[in-house]
């Protein structure tokens, strides 16, 4: 309390305010004394160490701004649209209509002088994107997203020059392209170390949003590191992805995000957000993946890279419990695929990867892509633990390739509702198989609904998943599954395989505990 304060205090009691009077009068009187207080410092000068902090920030984000902004380019691409299967037909009808019953005006205009119908003419659509130039005479890195199926690539640098520019190679595993100029002298970024980044440190992204604001900069931190891709239906493509709050938006896929020393140590490449604009979650590529690629490619005109076939996910505090593992390491493997070279080596759907060559394994995301970089050929030692066992397992590395064949899992019969789960569960029929393109090697119950709010919500399973393990036992058909739920300690939580588009994976579900009867 003030003097100032005191002396009011002194002063209202001989007056012999009441205690309530009193409280409000001090209350206002110290809210006016304050406000008064704050509005002199608000005015007076600012506090000169702080504007020098700030003022450095400045300085050296505007020196990386400008250190990279030449190398960055936007990317124009051209494909060509698909004609309607409708609009290729050549003669009798078009959409079912007899030209002859057209008034003469309409058959002449859709059906030509002849009454025939007239070639579709080629149309074309246009993308628009980033890159950046990491070599002088003109190689260019970007988004294989970016480029695929263009018919044409055109290139503006920084100072407004347009070249058109040829597709090297692309590293489809990766969403990788190199595209190259005919130019010379030109500005490059280098290369930085993406494994030695940290969350929270500080990063700029460049690139040309929604094709409308070239040469964009905007900051943010690294917000974390080694993220999936929650868009990629391929369980082989490794998820390393850089997760950053600078604003990355339609448009920036291609583009550098940078570190303070103005290294490229990502490659922009999608945005999660409910709007399709920026939301506060960027993703980029690592450098390291992206340089190594990049470079192959241009080396070579082409990436290659090791496969095993497998679907991996990694271990966590929950679904550790169910394998007995000592810790929350290593990778669970969630499907093998037939004669691949994990299916030849004796690897199998519940064994736990921990160690790779002698080295422990962290995650599933570090695991994938240590193996995707690893040259056809090679051959490794896998630590794995079986039913709680240790072995070493030998297998040979194969070369990836983009179409994909075998990954997933397929069965028939009758349905039930599980209370327990919050899931309304069916055989896989034909017709059930063709509504959710679920493959013929795929076996289990298919889940036809799930309640809002349920345990099977919570945990996200949904219409068209294929349920195919309970608890590590697997499921041949609902009324299987729904015997196995029933089986399960009440209280506890239960571990499903389960199958959605692109592979399967390991999810711990909670029980509801009121359930009394059903699924």
């Amino acid at each position: 309390m003030t003097p100032t304060t005191k002396s009011l205090v002194a002063r209202l009691k001989e007056l012999a305010i009441p205690a309530g009077v009193l409280a409000t009068v001090l209350f206002l009187f110290a809210f006016m004394f304050d406000h008064n207080r704050a509005q002199a410092a608000a005015s007076g000068p600012l506090d000169e160490s702080s504007v020098s902090a700030l003022t450095a920030l400045d300085n050296a984000v505007e020196a990386v701004a400008t250190r990279v902004t030449p190398a960055v380019v936007n990317v124009t691409v051209t494909s060509r649209v698909k004609q309607d299967d409708q609009m290729q037909m050549n003669g009798q009808s078009f959409g079912g209509i007899n030209p002859q019953e057209l008034p003469p005006g309409f058959r002449q205009f859709f059906f030509g002088p002849n009454g025939q119908q007239m070639k579709p003419q080629p149309q074309f659509e246009h993308g628009i994107g980033s890159g950046v130039i990491v070599s002088s005479d003109g190689y260019i890195v970007t988004n294989d997203h970016v480029v695929d199926g263009a018919t044409q690539v055109r290139v503006t640098l920084n100072d407004r020059r347009v070249f058109t520019a040829k597709v090297i190679g692309v590293d489809k595993l990766n969403d990788l392209a190199v595209i190259k100029i005919d130019a010379h002298d030109l500005t490059t970024v280098p290369w930085g170390d993406s494994d030695k980044l940290r969350t929270g440190e500080s990063v700029l992204a460049f690139g040309n949003p929604f094709g409308n604001f070239p040469f964009t900069v905007t900051r943010g931190i690294v917000s974390g590191l080694d993220r999936p891709n929650p868009y990629s239906d391929d369980p082989r493509k490794p998820g390393d992805y850089i997760q950053t709050d600078a604003a990355i938006n339609p448009g920036n896929s291609g583009g550098p995000l940078v570190n303070a020393y103005g290294q490229v140590i990502g490659i922009n490449t999608f945005i999660i957000s409910g709007s399709g604009s920026f939301a506060g979650a960027g993703f980029a590529i690592p450098s390291q993946i992206a340089e190594t690629s990049a470079k192959a490619i241009i080396a070579n005109g082409t990436v290659h890279h090791g496969y095993l076939g497998i679907g991996i996910n990694s271990v966590t505090p929950e679904n550790a419990t169910f394998f007995n593992l000592p810790d929350a390491s290593g990778a669970i493997i969630s499907e093998v695929t037939p004669d691949s070279p994990a299916s030849s080596g004796g690897l199998k759907s519940g064994d736990v990867l921990r160690e790779l060559n002698g080295k422990k394994i962290d995650n599933a995301s570090t695991f994938q892509v240590a193996v995707s970089e690893m040259a056809p050929g090679t051959s490794l030692n896998l630590g794995v633990l079986r039913d709680g066992k240790p072995e070493t397992i030998h297998v040979t590395v194969s070369e990836f390739h983009n179409d994909k064949s075998g990954e997933e899992a397929s069965n028939s019969g009758s349905g039930d509702q599980h209370a327990r789960l919050g899931v309304s569960v069916a055989n896989l029929t034909p017709e059930l198989r063709q509504q959710y393109n679920v493959p013929d090697n795929v076996h289990g119950a298919v889940i036809e609904s799930v309640r809002p709010g349920s345990p099977a919500d919570d945990a996200g399973l949904s219409a068209g998943f294929v349920i195919l393990g309970v608890d590590r036992h697997p499921v041949g058909s609902a009324d299987n599954f729904v015997d196995q739920v029933h089986s399960a300690p009440a209280g506890k939580d239960i571990l499903l395989l389960v199958w959605a588009k692109g592979g399967s994976s390991y999810l711990v579900i909670h029980p509801a505990q009121n359930s009394e009867s059903g699924m």
